[in-house]
This record gives structure tokens, sequence and C-alpha cells, in this order.
């Protein structure tokens, strides 16, 4: 009996579907509640190797729904890719695992994601979607969206040359206007929308036919829905029309406003650890320095700099206002 023989059994997959996914490479882009939950399940699938990307760490609020992650990872704020790293690692000794401490923009989709057999999404923000969305169908990967807030929870797949894409299709995507830090969410929803898009992924790479559905509903109140969306093809598309250009892929924003956590990302900084460093004492601002960033506050703002050039500025409500305290702190 094989570590995989429950799989291999089950006639969806068998043992023709399971060579094809061990022999697979699959791509996470976030590595928060569905991301990690997503991890664990491609981990225990066989996957042959899990690219992920993250530019967060861990905070203890996260610990009520993000699997993979523990106490001390709070304490620590250690990178979400690192803990997730290491559970994975205990969970399967042979998984080859590719991760990136970084914002998820084209030139490194374009760099690491290329290799993916399949990309699931697991962020918590519109426009990194629609660069995902765009990055997909320009190099035929198919990708499998996911979200989700209080009790409500979605997911779909986009297969390039099979189903129309995210932008074609958002005109019937429930609204997600609302945010975890605004109207919370349980760990049921979690797990439904990763258990659609976890099946989707395991279709995919095991070569299964299958009719690709918008799947959403309410787990609370106990309500489900799946849409068929193979006739929504827009043929002026700008991503998968007659004449695509992909116009996401050239989109380069420089100042983000992260999804309901009072914070604002740059990731245009020029200067080095060292230069960094300098600047602080230069300043006479206290600093700490982990393997990962340097954390440290200006005028009551919690901030973190992470090594490759990232700058998160905590309790701020707007992208303005980080802008003027970035231009404070730096000039």
């Amino acid at each position: 009996m094989t570590r995989y023989d429950r799989q291999i059994k089950f006639y969806g997959i068998g043992d023709s579907g399971h060579h094809l996914i061990e022999d697979a490479t699959v791509g996470i882009i976030g590595c928060g509640a569905l991301g990690t939950h997503l991890a664990e399940s491609i981990a225990r699938s066989g996957v042959k190797k899990i690219v992920i990307v993250d530019r967060d760490y861990v905070e203890v609020s996260n610990l009520q729904r993000q699997s993979l992650f523990k106490e001390s990872d709070a304490k620590l704020s250690t990178p979400k890719v690192v803990a997730c790293e290491r559970e994975l690692k205990a969970i399967r000794s042979d998984l080859e695992l590719e991760t990136y401490i970084a914002h998820c923009d084209t030139s490194l989709l374009e760099a690491a994601f290329l290799q993916c057999d399949c990309l699931l999404d697991a962020t918590d923000n519109f426009e990194t979607r629609q660069v995902i969305n765009d990055f997909s169908y320009k190099y035929n990967i198919p990708w499998i969206y996911g979200a989700c807030v209080e009790s409500t929870y979605v997911a779909c797949p986009f297969i390039p040359g099979v189903t129309p894409c995210f932008n074609c299709v958002m005109g019937i995507l429930p609204v997600m206007n609302r945010t975890c830090d605004t109207v919370g969410i349980i760990e049921p929803a979690v797990s439904l929308a990763t258990s659609y898009q976890m099946m989707y992924c395991l279709k995919i790479l095991s070569k299964t036919p299958f009719d690709a559905k918008l799947v959403f509903g309410d787990v609370w109140q106990m309500d489900h829905t799946a849409l068929k969306f193979s006739r929504m093809f827009d043929e002026s598309c700008a991503t998968c029309g007659r004449q695509p250009t992909y116009p996401y892929l050239q989109f380069k924003q420089t100042e983000t406003m992260l999804c309901g956590r009072d914070t604002v990302q740059f990731t245009t900084l020029k200067f080095n650890e060292e230069e960094l460093k300098q600047h602080l004492e230069n300043n006479k601002i206290q600093y700490a320095v982990s393997p990962y960033f340097i954390r440290f506050k200006f005028e009551g703002h919690p901030m973190i700099w992470f090594k490759g050039g990232r700058l998160l500025i905590h309790e701020v409500k707007t992208v303005n206002e980080a802008k003027k305290i970035y231009h404070q702190l730096f000039g």
C-alpha cells in the first residue's frame, strides 16, 4: 500500500491520473487563509513541486483560519512563506519548494511561474488577480480564482483557449467588496472555497475533462449555486479576445493599500540594507533586524522594510497619508 493508495483508487484519478499529478508543478499566489489550505492539500496530493509567493508576515489574528502557522510565528513575525515552507517540508520531505517573500507582479510571475501547470489564486486584491489573469492567458497556464469573506465563498477555473477569462465573467461574480477585517470570516467558508479550487486543480493536473462552473455560496445560510459561463466570451476582451493586448502585464503600481490592513506597501525603494540602517541611525530611529526584514517606527507608525526593497507602513488610512509619512522620513 503506497502513500497515495486512496487517491489512486479513486475512480476520477486512478493510476494514470496520479502519475500526471506527480509530474506537476503548481503555483500559489498568496499564503494566507486560502494559500495555506491550498498549499497543504496540494503537497499531500503528491505534486512534484510548489511555487509560492507572499508579501506578508504572520500576525496573531491570522491563526484563527490560516493553517500551517503557529503562535511562535506570530510572536516572531515570521514571513508567511517561511513558515509555510517549514510545515510543508515536515509533511513531505521529498516535496520541491520554491518560495518568494515578495509582491506578486509581472516580473516575478514571468521569472518564477512559467514552469507551473496550474496557478491557484489565494490573493486578497483585485489588481493582482488582473495581472494573474493576463499572465495566464498570455502563457496558456490555467488559473483558479478563489475568495471568501464572512461565511461566503467563491471559486472559478479559467482555462486559456477553453473558457472566457476573469474579465469576461466579472459581471456575474459575487460582489466581494467587504473585507475580513471589517466583517470577519469563519473557517468553513475558507475550507469550501479551497475545496472547490483544489477539486478543479486535480482535474486540470490529471487531464480530466469537465464543465467549468463558477461556484459560490454562503455556508452559514447553507446556500450554494453553480453557474456555467462558457458562452460569456467577449471578442473585444483585451485578455482573451481576438486581439489580446494583456494590458495588466504592463501595469506598474508602486504604492498599494493592503486589503483591510490600514497598511500601504511601497515597492520602489532604491536603497540597500546598510543604507537604510545608516539613515535610521542618522535620524536617531531605533530599529530591529531579523533575517528577513528591518522593523522600526516613525511618527508613531510601525514600519517594516523587507530585504529586496519593499516597505510596509502600518496604521494609515490612505495611500496619500502613507506617501506624506514616507517623504517626511526619506525626503
